[in-house]
């Protein structure tokens, strides 16, 4: 598995990128299991009030999460594209430019 580590305005966020052969969560909205490539990640968006603290340069903002977004992919470089777009998507919901955000992969053996 790899994770797709997105940091930036002083947070970060994770999600997982599944290969071949390895086993991606089940659950209502995954993609098919014959996906050779799966991503999926939490997705979020800042509200009013409700929701959960978030710091983002230094201020506190709430944001609320989104059911996990699971995709698959027939190659791992769509899969990695697609995952380093949806990291840079929500740091811009909550108001980080993209050029300031740091996308990293870290190759992991699942557990």
């Amino acid at each position: 598995m790899l994770l797709v580590r997105g940091r930036g305005g002083g947070t970060a966020l994770t999600g997982t990128v599944y290969e071949r052969g390895e086993r991606a969560p089940s659950f209502k909205g995954a993609p098919d299991e014959d996906a050779p490539y799966v991503w999926v990640c939490d997705a979020f968006y800042q509200v009013e009030s409700g929701g959960s603290e978030l710091v983002v340069d230094g201020e506190a903002i709430r944001v609320a999460f989104e059911s996990p977004a699971p995709r698959g992919f027939d190659t791992r470089e769509q899969a990695l594209a697609a995952a380093k777009d949806h990291v840079r998507t929500q740091f811009a919901r909550v108001g980080v430019p993209e050029a300031d955000v740091e996308v990293e992969i870290e190759k992991r053996d699942p557990e």
